[in-house]
């Protein structure tokens, strides 16, 4: 209390001691180890496409165990490949939500918890396997009442099995390769970015094989009953079970996503890599069926089908190799496969495919590649497996030139590629194909974008286009063909009449995909000639396009 009487009251004012601090960022689940469930310290990819934290991985490895992941799958853990974006994406996600970075897991800590992994497994799977069991035989029972309530029909056909009227047919062809399923399956042209030539959609002869489920509890016991059939040791069960669900896959859309799940997807996957020629056509064949789905396309890669498909396409029968080559297509469909399966190592035998005698095999691996070379690192390691002469020279031959080419302009549209191409004298072929009379339309066009891709290398390209005689067949093509078409010749042809030293050596790369050029670079300048010469020529879009 002052002099004056009266009360000075001093007021504070802080942050309560007892206030809850703010939680922790919870990070996203792809920087999960899915077998520590942590975040990963040194992300490393395995050969089935999965990321793990090194440590699991490595501890895995050691005692021989592949963990079930959540999805079901089960890696292979064959080989560890450092996962460097994965990485980074970690780290920096660290440092922006101000988490701690991770420290990489002991490896005795690593072990144990891999022994825990195996412990909880070994006691899972013992019930799981006798509620299957149980499952099967009461529905086997309840079958055989209903057909004693209905009696026999009229139709012969209908006193066997179902076992009996669908695989024993096939029985006699069980140690070779076979196509006689398909004699009635009406073989129907597809899309070409959809769905790979070697599926077919049933005809109305083939649809009374399969049984139609309409409950969704049938269906899930239907389901399993060919699960257990595909893990049995009997040559003729695993068959049995494999036709059946191809038979489902194939006829009944519908039931393709629910059919997609992590147990049969790890049921099948070691049928493919079976030595009796007809399980593993079947089983490619509904790998091919299901990967028609956008929804299973990721699915099935995470689940390690991949490495048998490439080992099929290496190694198995004309028709597997067929189906492996359609899967491998519709699969590179979705985005998110695209770099996994070059890492996995499709590239090699789906270029070696692209010489197979079967027609279909050579469009689907094809198309595969050209999907995959959409992407950087896989037109880099084509590139360096020696892919540009061999695909030059089916150009040559005509045999899927207008594929081929399309695959070729995904590699003109790099600087590796560009150089590679050039080597090979690919203005050449270009040119070559240009001046034939007979080709069709979408090959000339084709051409076109690859030599205005190639043109980004300005002196060694002029100096290619001269040698080939192109200024002659360009200067006729500039008044056909389509509107982009002819843009990209006059552009070609504004560039072959430069003066020399009109562009100095360092700068080959100076036409940028969509760049207009600055005013004080050579492509500025030239553009600035181009706009003046040509009047009413609009702008273009990048070089590695090929659509018109």
């Amino acid at each position: 209390m002052g002099s004056s009487g009266k009360t000075r009251w001093k007021i504070s004012f802080h942050r309560s001691s007892t206030s809850s601090p703010r939680p922790p960022k919870k990070p996203p689940s792809e920087f999960l180890c899915p077998i520590s469930n942590s975040l990963m310290a040194d992300p490393v990819i395995v050969s089935s496409g999965h990321s793990f934290d090194r440590s699991s991985a490595e501890a895995c490895k050691t005692l021989g165990f592949s963990p079930p992941l959540p999805d079901g799958s089960r890696p292979d853990l064959s080989s560890l490949i450092p996962n460097l974006a994965l990485k980074s994406a970690i780290l920096h996600w660290c440092d922006r939500s101000a988490s701690p970075r991770p420290l990489p897991l002991p490896p005795p800590s690593a072990r144990e918890l891999v022994l825990a992994l195996m412990a909880a497994e070994n006691e899972n799977s013992n019930k799981t396997e006798q509620r299957i069991e149980e499952k099967t035989e009461e529905t086997e029972k309840e079958r055989e009442k209903e057909l004693l309530l209905k009696g026999v029909s009229e139709n012969p056909q209908w006193k066997l099995t179902y076992a009996a009227t669908e695989v024993n047919p096939r029985h006699k062809h069980l140690y070779c390769s076979t196509s006689s399923e398909e004699e009635s399956v009406a073989v129907t042209p597809l899309p070409l970015a959809t769905k790979p030539s070697c599926y077919s959609s049933s005809s109305s002869s083939s649809s009374s094989l399969v049984i139609e489920e309409s409950a969704e509890e049938e269906e899930e016991v239907e389901v399993e009953e060919i699960v257990v059939k595909l893990k049995s040791s009997m040559i003729s069960d695993q068959e049995e079970g494999v036709i059946r669900l191809r038979n489902i896959s194939r006829n009944l859309q519908e039931k393709r996503v629910r059919l997609c799940n992590l147990k049969l997807l790890a049921a099948i996957r070691p049928l493919l890599a079976s030595r009796y020629a007809a399980i593993q056509t079947n089983a490619v064949a509904v790998i091919v069926n299901l990967s028609l789905e956008k929804p299973n396309k990721v699915k099935i890669v995470r689940s390690g089908a991949v490495p048998p498909l490439i080992d099929v396409l290496r190694s198995g029968s004309l028709e597997a190799r067929e189906h492996a080559a359609g899967a491998l297509f519709s699969l590179s469909l979705d985005d998110e496969n695209k770099m996994a399966i070059g890492v996995l190592g499709a590239l090699p035998p789906l270029l070696h495919m692209l010489r197979s005698v079967s027609e279909q095999g050579r469009q689907d691996a094809a198309l595969a590649l050209y999907h995959l070379t959409l992407v950087q690192s896989n037109r880099s390691k084509l590139v360096k497996l020696g892919a540009v002469p061999v695909l030059l020279g089916l150009v040559r031959e005509g045999e899927m030139a207008g594929r081929v080419l399309l695959i070729l302009c995904n590699l003109a549209s790099g600087v590796e590629g560009r150089v590679a191409l050039l080597d090979a004298d690919a203005v050449q072929v270009f040119v070559e194909m240009l001046k034939k009379k007979d080709v069709d339309n979408s090959v000339r066009e084709n051409c076109i974008v690859g030599l205005f891709a190639l043109s980004q290398s300005i002196m060694r390209f002029k100096g290619a286009a001269k040698a080939a005689g192109a200024m002659e067949i360009l200067v006729q093509l500039a008044e056909s063909g389509s509107e982009r078409a002819r843009q990209k010749v006059k552009r070609m042809l504004m560039l072959l009449k430069e003066k020399e030293g009109g562009f100095a050596e360092g700068d080959e790369e100076g036409v940028g995909e969509g760049d207009d050029g600055g005013r004080g670079s050579p492509f500025g300048a030239f553009r600035q000639q181009q706009r003046y010469q040509l009047h009413k020529v609009k702008n273009v879009t990048g070089a590695h396009s090929t659509e018109f």
